[in-house]
């Protein structure tokens, strides 16, 4: 199986974990050749307050892929893979975390998704549920975790 594109799926908790996750990336990615699709995705909440800090000027460009561009912790990790020499694309999606991410990895037809998560009792899944968990079940490719500390 070639290893062309592997999607790294970003959201709000994340932060904490991109050096990790960024890694993963790379050393994936890396020796394959593969391009990455970083994926920031953010609820209709999330995402109205992502525009709001970023302050566009002309308000038609605040589309998905274009605050996802300019948020940081996607700006962080496209500069380390800048500076690795890996291809990468970004894109900004608004909905459902773990909907989304699945529904981004068969529209870039990814051969991995990369999703970050921390540790939950089985209770905590069951109360709060849990979007890697939800990708892991639903994703059309093999799926990497990577917790947070």
């Amino acid at each position: 199986m070639a290893l062309d594109t592997v999607l790294l799926a970003l959201g709000p908790g994340d932060r904490d974990r991109i050096e990790a996750m960024t890694d993963a990336a790379v050393d994936i990615a890396g020796p394959a050749g593969a391009t990455v699709v970083l994926v920031h995705v953010f609820t209709d909440e999330e995402y109205d307050s992502a525009v709001g800090r970023l302050d566009f000027a002309d308000p038609a460009e605040a589309e998905p892929n274009e605050v996802a561009r300019r948020h940081s912790t996607v700006r962080d990790i496209a500069a380390s893979l800048d500076e690795v020499g890996i291809d990468y694309r970004i894109a900004g999606r608004v909905g459902n975390h773990g909907e989304q991410i699945v529904s981004m990895a068969e529209d870039e037809a990814a051969d991995l998704v990369i999703v970050g998560g921390r540790k939950r009792s089985p209770t905590g899944k069951a109360v709060f549920g849990s979007t890697a968990q939800q990708v892991m079940l639903e994703s059309p490719a093999p799926v990497t975790f990577v917790r947070g500390d």
